[in-house]
């Protein structure tokens, strides 16, 4: 496909962006395309003024005058693909492997499915030569997911015991590691979120090619990516930002030259540094220039011109800044390696001595000494580096795993993070020592009381959470008013204060609606099942009398569903650990190692507190913790299996969602299987939280890398299916909109018809004294007391009759609050908890336990009955009501503080 005529820049808006080019000043998007067609003395004045970003950024990272390159083996894995590229002779058909002698002619069945992958020894003899010739990188690529095109690669992964191609990938990225010692460089396509934490643990970097942004390249017939699901290019974007949410250090970059207009061009540049921004996980961008190929689609069209790589090369050098690498494919620019280093590039990307460029089979690699004589003319010296970039070698956690981090100590150099002279050597594969060693404040559930936290921020505040200015302009969309300042909504209006007694101008509600409230509450009092979203909306922003009398109707609905008792369950939280680096940025529990109030428990101090639970009574342990980088995917089946050893009648209520995908990651298991195998060590349940908002709008603004919320809803209805019930939840009060605790809401109801899984649906406030996000101006100072109260009913009126029993926290709201609250809809008061730290690390004031007494006199202010409950509502046995009434549900005053 020819792009469409574009007229030429006139010579006005060369010089303009030019100059802006040279002043250092921000380029759009239309000056970026301007600067695309410079051609001349144009380019040449382009490239030098890109040329000094490139030098700046040299001298910044300690190796000024220094081009790299990575000495590597390329590994195609497989060359069947569910893509039909029309310029690709990289992806293949098996007919075509059969010709080729890959497979017996004719096949039978079993024969059939004979080289669709390369078989394991293949990869290791590549890999083990490799290393002999002093490689350090194994590049695996692949096409996109075959099994869903091609029966021959479904039959190969299932004789060999995989369930996918991932599989087949993590598997043999682990051998190359142990067999080899090279470091695997994985391009294995379209990723998910979830297919990161698989694979990030086998791999010191991953990549994939965005190529190009324009929708009708891949949409329209005859375009080079019709007919490739994997090409469109919000699929690309989604997983350039999943891999920014999982701290994987990424290759991207551009193809030039198969259709796309300058301005097009110039709009998938300027989509990379959005996500770079965000996220900062860019490792380098590739320009790499369209060459036609004999038996192709695209034969006949001409190649990209070598003045265009360059000044797209200098254009990404300036839209990118002086810190990423842009690198240049050293075999597709015809010897003009001077005009690409003027242009800006500082990596030649992976050569071999060993094997050839798959993707470009006719293009050889230039030998290294090539490469190092030309960059020397010049002005360059060429060194080596790692497939992972010397800054995240520098930054390690949590961009290298720890499972793949002695990989690399062991060719990198401490100092620069490049490549040392030394041949690599196979090391295990295994998880880091001292996961589950005790260490660190692990009396923090009691001295978070008396003593508070260390300080208001985590070490790292400045770079885990991704870029705040970023977060902030995706807060102003959120809120509909790109003016808004952060943490404001659309519409705030009043200035009286709220039922909180804050200020209504500290604490912007969010919009009103102007619909008939009357008729939407005469609905919800006939049959709250036919409200539609315009009236739930409406009473979602219920104020004064309307906010009473919603009140009300709520309240009679759960008296009519539950009736009068507020249940409560004797239950301890054991937090085993707050190191996590999955950057949540309303969370202000999580640690680095090295903070001040970091710390990790030991199996054995798990089960001694629940020990201690038991003894005062309790039913249930609920068990959650950071997603600690050392902590083993088996280390829950081991928490769990050593609480249940150790006090058989105890429920063992525990792991979040996320920790479910973080465990299956690790082990390589699927979610079902890990939750069979967790429910087999003593798991009685799950805790729904990790919920947050089940919309990514709004949870890619609190949270960098924690779970999108189709995962999450994975974990839940599978749990369910194992019988595994689990809890429900909605955190509001920070960036969210009325409509986002609306279609929350909707899900979940809509989840619980399916499965029946859920027990319960618990409101959490947003906690924002000491959170990030607030913390960086972005979130609101969490919800007020009319948001509160409008949630616990609108939860009441929504959810039913499917979820019957709804909780509030007297952790986030004290004792009058939940009292409010229970004459809003709500019939329970959760647990007694014992030790309640992720709450008050963020600064709650309502303190970490609550006796027996205690909830029952917040029942008793509601003017209700108040009975104790299990896990999943049931009737609590006469035993444990005996020592509950004994001790009060509390732990002694002087717990003694295990293993110090």
């Amino acid at each position: 496909m020819k792009p469409p005529p574009v007229p030429a820049p006139t010579a006005n808006a060369m010089r303009r962006a030019l100059k802006r080019a040279r002043d250092g000043v921000a380029l759009d998007v239309s000056e970026a395309a301007v600067l695309l067609r410079a051609r001349g003395a144009d380019l040449t004045d382009l490239s030098a003024s890109a040329a000094r970003v490139r030098d700046a950024g040299l001298a910044a990272a300690g190796r000024p005058g220094v081009i790299t390159y990575s000495r590597s083996v390329f590994l195609p894995l497989t060359r069947l693909c569910r893509d039909r590229c029309h310029y690709c002779t990289f992806a293949t058909v098996p007919g075509k492997l059969r010709r080729e002698g890959r497979v017996g002619v004719p096949p039978t069945r079993a024969q059939r499915a004979v080289g669709a992958f390369m078989s394991p020894d293949e990869v290791l003899d590549i890999a083990r030569r490799g290393a002999a010739l002093g490689c350090k990188e194994a590049l695996f690529t692949l096409g996109d997911r075959p099994e869903d095109r091609w029966p021959e690669a479904r039959e190969w992964l299932e004789a060999h015991g995989y369930d996918d191609t991932q599989a087949y990938v993590r598997a043999m990225a682990v051998r190359v590691l142990e067999e080899t010692g090279l470091l695997p460089h994985l391009n294995p396509g379209v990723v998910t979120w979830a297919g990161f934490q698989r694979l990030k643990p086998v791999a010191a970097s991953m990549g994939m090619m965005l190529e190009t942004t324009a929708e009708r390249l891949w949409s329209e017939p005859g375009g080079p990516h019709y007919g490739s699901p994997d090409k469109e290019p919000a699929v690309r974007l989604r997983v350039l930002e999943d891999a920014g949410r999982s701290s994987v250090p990424f290759t991207s970059g551009l193809l030039i030259g198969i259709g796309e207009t300058p301005e097009e061009r110039a709009e998938s540049l300027f989509a990379l540094r959005r996500v770079q921004r965000a996220y900062q996980g860019l490792q380098e961008v590739i320009v790499q220039n369209f060459r036609a190929k004999p038996d192709t689609a695209m034969r006949g069209m001409p190649d990209a011109e070598l003045d265009d790589l360059a000044a797209t090369v200098a254009v990404t050098r300036l839209l990118l800044g002086p810190a990423i690498g842009v690198q240049a494919p050293p075999n597709l620019v015809d010897a003009e390696y001077g005009k690409l280093i003027a242009a800006g590039i500082d990596d030649w990307g992976g050569v071999s001595p060993l094997t050839p460029d798959h993707v470009n089979p006719e293009r050889p690699w230039p030998q290294v000494e090539e490469l190092a004589a030309r960059s020397a003319a010049a002005g360059f010296e060429l060194r080596e580096r790692l497939a992972v970039y010397p800054e995240f070698v520098r930054r390690g956690e949590p961009w290298l795993d720890p499972r793949v981090l002695p990989h690399v100590s062991a060719l990198a150099d401490p100092e620069t993070g490049l490549a040392r002279d030394v041949r690599p050597r196979g090391l295990p594969w295994q998880e880091p020592d001292g996961g589950f060693a005790a260490g660190g404040r692990t009396d923090l559930h009691r001295t978070i009381d008396t003593e508070g936290r260390t300080g208001d921020r985590r070490g790292d505040f400045d770079a885990v959470y991704g870029d705040w200015e970023a977060l902030r302009e995706k807060a102003r969309e959120l809120s509909g008013d790109p003016a808004a300042a952060p943490g404001e909504t659309a519409a705030t209006d009043g200035h009286a204060a709220d039922d909180s007694g804050r200020p209504a101008a500290e604490v912007p509600a969010p919009g009103r609606l102007d619909p008939d409230v009357r008729a939407a509450l005469a609905r919800a009092a006939d049959d709250p099942t036919l409200l539609t979203d315009a009236q739930a909306l409406a009473l979602l922003h219920a104020e004064g009398p309307a906010l009473d009398a919603l009140c009300g109707i709520a309240d009679d609905l759960r008296r009519a569903t539950v009736g009068d008792d507020v249940t409560y369950v004797v239950t301890r939280n054991i937090n085993f650990t707050n190191v996590c680096y999955t950057g949540c940025r309303f969370c202000a529990f999580a640690q680095r190692r090295t903070d001040a109030d970091a710390y990790t428990l030991s199996v054995e101090q798990v089960a001694d507190r629940a020990q201690q639970a038991w003894d005062v009574g309790a039913v249930e342990v609920c068990m959650q913790g950071g997603i600690h980088p050392d902590l083993p995917g088996t280390a829950y089946f081991d928490i769990a299996r050593a609480v249940k050893e150790r006090v058989p009648g105890i429920h063992v209520h525990a792991f979040s969602p996320m920790e479910v995908m973080n465990g299956a990651a690790r082990t390589g298991l699927s979610v079902r299987d890990w939750l069979t195998a967790a429910k087999e060590a003593g798991l009685g349940s799950i805790p729904g939280t990790a919920a947050e908002i089940l919309d990514d709008e709004v949870r890619w603004i609190l949270t960098k890398g924690k779970l999108p919320a189709a995962d999450w809803i994975e974990v839940v209805t599978t749990a369910h299916d194992l019988g595994l019930r689990s809890s429900s939840t909605m955190m509001y009060g920070h960036v969210d909109q009325p409509r986002h605790w609306l279609g929350h809401l909707r899900l979940l109801a809509e989840l619980q018809q399916r499965t029946g899984g859920f027990t319960e649906f618990v409101t959490l406030p947003f906690i924002h004294t000491n959170a990030p996000v607030y913390l960086a101006g972005i979130a609101r100072p969490g919800p007020t007391m009319r948001d509160n109260r409008a949630v616990t009913a609108m939860a009441r009126l929504l959810l039913h009759p499917h979820i019957t029993h709804i909780q509030t926290s007297w952790v986030k709201l004290g004792a009058d609050g939940a009292a409010q609250m229970l004459r809003s809809g709500a019939n329970d008061l959760g647990g007694t908890l014992m030790e309640e730290t992720i709450s008050r690390m963020a600064g709650s004031s309502y303190g970490s336990y609550r006796s027996v007494k205690d909830l029952v006199a917040i029942a008793a202010a509601a003017g209700r009955p108040a009975r104790p409950r299990t896990t999943t509502y049931g009737e609590v046995p006469e035993e444990r009501l005996r020592a509950a009434e004994a001790a009060d549900g509390r732990l002694p005053e002087l717990l003694p503080v295990l293993g110090q």
